[in-house]
């Protein structure tokens, strides 16, 4: 195998050439051929300075390096589809012919058969193999896409050249058989393209629970309606979701259901109404009970509807000091 040389290289696919008869077929591999040559020549990229390599429905042209990349680039993104536009005017409908190329960089060497070989040409073809350029052109009004390599964009389109509209290149990234690969591409993405996961990534994302209130958190932050929910799911950009407020206290008291309560040490004031069951001590006047009334109160112990706070206020006598008065079963 000779040494490895450095090239520009243009690959250049037929769309759907296996659809095609035999006689079709033959036709197409002539218009490509006719394409590509007055392609180069109207760069003003001599045949002396190109190696072809013919792959039945494409065609690979290894260019030198003394041809400048954004002569080859600028020839394929407006030289190249006039060329097929002028050609399929006149061809019938069975022998239109649609293009996806690619334009990349890197080193190539020719093995004891005459077959050029390498780690650099292997990446231009998967490109040309993506299911996203074949679903760009599928999905554009024109006769060809074209995606260039990492390096040639790194080194030429991001540059700004005169007539590569750095602009409409957008970073893509290709699935292929060795795992994503990114590359550039010239006008709008693809709608049914299928962006390949970086590598590591992670696996499928575990349905969202829903909450209390009946939604599951989006994506970013924000929340999609759950089962009782009838709007659609929110945004990334929608306000993350604020915290149910929490209920309110419910009213002090003491509750029993059963049993036989007991309280030590505690305190038992004001007007005490339905205590049943269990063991109170201390001064403690229930329901309508004889003896003698606390002073501005009435016989049955209740302070009249008009007595002041501090009539109602209990005894101290009725305060029991604390650790006195425990109360225990019956």
């Amino acid at each position: 195998m000779n040494d490895p040389v450095n090239r520009t290289m243009l690959l250049v696919d037929i769309e759907k050439f296996s659809d095609r008869d035999d006689v079709e077929q033959a036709f197409l591999r002539r218009m490509l051929y006719d394409v590509v040559d007055r392609t180069m020549e109207r760069a003003g990229i001599d045949e002396t300075l190109r190696l072809r390599a013919d792959q039945g429905d494409s065609v690979m042209e290894f260019i030198d390096p003394n041809v400048p990349v954004p002569q080859v680039l600028r020839s394929v993104i407006s030289e190249l589809p006039a060329q097929l536009k002028a050609v399929n005017r006149m061809a019938s409908r069975g022998a239109q012919m649609r293009l996806r190329t690619v334009v990349a960089s890197g080193f190539i060497a020719l093995d004891e058969r005459g077959i050029w070989v390498g780690g650099d040409l292997n990446h231009a073809c998967r490109l040309l193999d993506a299911d996203l350029l074949r679903a760009a052109l599928r999905e554009r009004p024109g006769d060809v896409a074209l995606c260039v390599s990492q390096s040639v964009w790194t080194g030429i389109v991001r540059h700004h050249h005169l007539g590569i509209p750095a602009e409409e290149f957008h970073e893509v990234t290709l699935a292929s058989k060795n795992g994503p690969l990114p590359a550039w591409l010239l006008g709008p993405v693809p709608a049914s393209g299928q962006a390949a996961p970086s590598p590591g990534a992670a696996g499928p994302a575990p349905t969202p629970v829903p909450d209390a209130s009946g939604e599951r958190p989006g994506p970013a932050g924000g929340t999609e309606a759950g089962p009782s929910g009838g709007g659609s799911a929110s945004t990334s950009t929608s306000a993350p979701a604020t915290a149910p407020a929490p209920a309110a206290p419910p009213p002090a008291g003491i509750h029993f259901t059963g049993g036989a309560p007991a309280f030590g040490g505690s305190l038992v004031m004001g007007n005490q109404h339905g205590v049943s069951g269990g063991r109170v001590d201390g001064d403690v006047v229930m329901g309508s009970v004889g003896g003698v009334p606390r002073p501005g109160r009435a016989s049955d112990g209740h302070a009249p509807a008009d007595a002041t706070p501090e009539q109602d206020a209990p005894c101290p006598d009725d305060r029991q000091p604390p650790g006195t008065g425990e109360a225990g079963p019956r």
